[in-house]
């Protein structure tokens, strides 16, 4: 295929222009050629950037929609809750899409979004960046090749951290579940989509325990603002305090994520005016957060298989853990890290175990490579080029870790329930 592919894109914030930034990788193969937003500075912002035509930038991804094709290709990018109505839009004028994670908070539209796809003859790549990074493909690799025997358990944990979790799930988009969706769909539906992936079998039932525990007014010291401001006589001492967390990285000359969240220009005016008035300057105890800050799911999978999985937001580093048992070796690993450690079941005296060096070049791209590799492979794949991973995560294979988190989170309303799979889709479908 010799002509370019293009791409609109429906959403400017973080994920949208992390995307967007990939496709500069390609220059001979693909470019942006439309852009839509709700917020006119983003969109004059990223038409320049990208050198969309003034056409070709729409107030809205509904304006944009609502025209003949314009492309190939529409990563969609919105918040959650407007990905259905927007993915549907553009499947229904034959557009292929790359589709931001969750694919939907709602499974029947989940459901709906893969039969309209096949309709329609075309690709949906959800965004679950974890299978495309090195970490994964090489997990993978290894779980595969039957070093470990049959995997009997997984223990795996998300350590959120503190100043993200107060970023992005109590200031920010994230922060409400009416807004957006449960933080174990929201956060944890890559966690349990590659869960999913080497276990590689389907998830029997489910049950989930979990709250919201610190990030309330309960909890707020005493005299804290409604503002996170100098007046507050937290403000110097307080973790999650916007002096440290966002004017500090400023005053440093360092304006990438999450800085370019809270403002997309990167000066310090700019900075300072987004955090007197905007969602980030409010006192973490004084928000209108819902969503859990701290979670337990177990699952089990066909064959007897079980996982315990829990996320956190109290920690420092942040990160994932993992750790497969099966019948001739154990794995364990961090998600973030160059190496995997094999151990077989060989005798107690000797070390035998086996370290998988991950280490690669794309690892200074987003989510250890998978940013990059995602795109990557939609492009390639479109184009009808070989190169094409098989991490691919299509909308039908994405649903499968919907419904583990859709599910949880039933459970965890209903205070540790046990869910069988069978039984929650046939209601939910």
């Amino acid at each position: 295929m010799n002509d370019k592919i293009k791409i609109a894109v429906a959403g400017l914030g973080s994920r949208g222009n992390a995307y967007s930034d990939y496709v500069l990788l390609y220059p001979d193969k693909a470019e942006i050629v439309a852009c839509a937003d709700i917020l006119p500075d983003r969109v004059e912002r990223f038409g320049d950037k990208f050198g969309v035509a003034p056409e070709m930038r729409f107030s809205s991804a509904e304006e944009m929609l609502s025209r003949d094709k314009l492309a190939d290709v529409v990563f969609v990018c919105t918040m959650d809750r407007l990905h259905y109505p927007h993915a549907m839009a553009a499947l229904d004028k034959g557009y292929h899409l790359l589709l931001e994670k969750p694919v939907s908070p709602v499974l029947h539209e989940c459901y709906e979004i893969a039969d309209k796809a096949r309709e329609k003859g075309v690709q949906v790549l959800v965004c679950h960046v974890l299978r495309y990074s090195n970490m994964f493909r090489k997990l993978k690799e290894v779980v595969d090749s039957g070093v470990l025997g049959d995997i009997v358990s997984i223990q795996a944990d998300e350590e959120v951290c503190y100043w993200h979790q107060a970023h992005s799930f109590v200031r920010g988009n994230w922060s409400n579940e009416k807004r957006s969706s449960p933080m174990i769909l929201q956060k944890c539906c890559h966690d349990m989509d590659y869960l999913y992936s080497l276990v590689g079998k389907k998830c029997v039932s489910v049950s989930s325990i979990g709250s919201l525990k610190h990030f309330k007014a309960s909890e707020a010291p005493e005299g804290a603002t409604e503002r996170c401001t100098a007046e507050c006589p937290h403000y110097h001492t307080c973790p999650y305090s916007v002096d440290t967390n966002y004017l500090e990285w400023g005053r440093r000359g360092v304006f990438s994520w999450p800085i370019d969240v809270v403002s997309q220009v990167p000066t310090m005016e700019a900075l300072e005016e987004a955090l007197r008035t905007g969602p980030y300057g409010r006192c973490v105890y004084h928000c209108d957060n819902d969503v859990v800050d701290h979670q337990i799911v177990n699952v089990l999978f066909e064959g007897d298989v079980t996982v315990t999985f829990s996320m956190c937001a109290f920690n420092v580093d942040g990160g994932r853990r993992l750790h497969i048992m099966g019948t001739k070796a154990d794995l364990k690993c961090e998600i973030d890290s160059d190496t995997i450690r094999v151990n077989p079941y060989v005798d107690r005296f000797t070390d035998h175990s086996i370290i998988y060096d991950v280490s690669s070049e794309d690892d200074a791209f987003g989510h250890g490579g998978g940013d990059a590799g995602i795109v990557r492979d939609l492009i390639f794949l479109l184009r009808g080029e070989g190169g094409v991973s098989s991490s691919a995560t299509s909308v039908d294979e994405s649903i499968e870790s919907h419904i583990i988190a859709l599910a949880a989170e039933e459970s965890r309303v209903r205070g540790g329930e046990l869910i069988r799979r069978d039984e929650f889709v046939a209601k939910n479908r």
